[in-house]
């Protein structure tokens, strides 16, 4: 079985994490087997509440041997948590402003789907700037220690 990583590259520029979790997913037969087979992505995907329990909406491309029971690809699927992780999510995101953005989607060694979500602050453009020069100096750095040896 090819291992399973699908990350949300967007994430780390835009967004400042402050504390991350590990949840499950609740999925349809078509959805995990799509997984499996690499047709997800988390490139638009968002958290949101609704009746005290966290959804994630995003992507998961129709199974392709799926037939008439396949699965909507932009539904919203419930995020597995414990209760006082909720509670906890959901009073920071109401009372603070703050974002719960998936970042990355893998298999454990049992086979489930996790999600690894993380509640975050929005980046300020001079925070954004600041990353993309620390970024090309890093890249010159590593261009600088390649030539010399």
């Amino acid at each position: 079985m090819a291992e399973i990583n699908i990350k949300n590259k967007k994430a780390s520029f835009q967004y400042e994490f402050l504390e991350k979790f590990v949840a499950g997913i609740q999925l349809l037969g078509t959805e995990i087997k799509s997984i499996r087979d690499g047709k997800a992505a988390l490139t638009d995907s968002y958290c949101s509440f609704t009746a005290h329990e966290l959804y994630v909406k995003m992507y998961i491309g129709e199974y392709s041997h799926g037939g008439y029971v396949n699965h909507d690809p932009r539904r919203e699927r419930k995020l597995l948590l414990k209760r006082k992780e909720l509670n906890k999510l959901e009073k920071k995101v109401q009372n603070t402003g703050l974002t719960i953005v998936p970042l990355k989607m893998f298999l454990n060694p049992q086979g489930m789907a996790k999600l690894e979500i993380a509640l975050c602050r929005g980046k300020k453009m001079a925070d954004k700037r600041e990353d993309l020069k620390a970024r090309d100096t890093a890249r010159e750095l590593d261009r600088a220690r390649k030539i010399h040896f």
